[in-house]
């Protein structure tokens, strides 16, 4: 049975996404983590500073100092205070390995099972989720871009 370690995380977090997110893991034979529920406004503005200029970020009312742009981008979204993470339909779920933190490239299998899990979790505590690892919910994981192997949120 899998445990959920850093589970205060999910404080803030939509009750039934919690909920699944709580049944997933502990159904799953590895530990995980949460590693982030509700995301603060400087949270926001840091991910999205992350492989832009501080013009892109001027232009998006994101302080200058937030740019980063010899990261690796993050997120893509228009909007950088939009996250589903801001008001708590959203939620970054890592499967642990010996303590750490696993990878899509090493771990795929582990990411794939979290991901079955917390689905059917959803189903029975009456959410629908959408998985960044399946953005175009076709069923197809880890397609065309879609690499957010991390991330859960309540479907609109």
């Amino acid at each position: 049975m899998g445990m959920l370690k850093r589970y205060e995380r999910l404080e803030g977090v939509d009750l039934k996404l919690a909920a699944a997110i709580r049944t997933g893991v502990s159904r799953l034979t590895f530990d995980c983590t949460v590693a982030e529920g509700v995301r603060s406004k400087e949270q926001m503005w840091i991910n999205y500073g992350k492989g832009r200029t501080a013009a892109e970020c001027r232009a998006k009312g994101v302080p200058e100092k937030y740019a980063m742009p010899g990261v690796a981008k993050v997120t893509w979204l228009s909007n950088p205070l939009a996250s589903n993470h801001a008001d708590g339909r959203a939620v970054d779920v890592y499967p642990l390995v010996r303590g750490q933190l696993a990878n899509t490239r090493d771990h795929l299998p582990l990411f794939r099972a979290l991901y079955e899990a917390i689905m059917a979790a959803g189903r029975e505590v009456g959410v629908r989720l959408r998985y960044g690892g399946d953005w175009d919910q076709d069923g197809k994981l880890f397609e065309k871009g879609e690499t957010d192997a991390v991330h859960f949120e309540r479907a609109a």
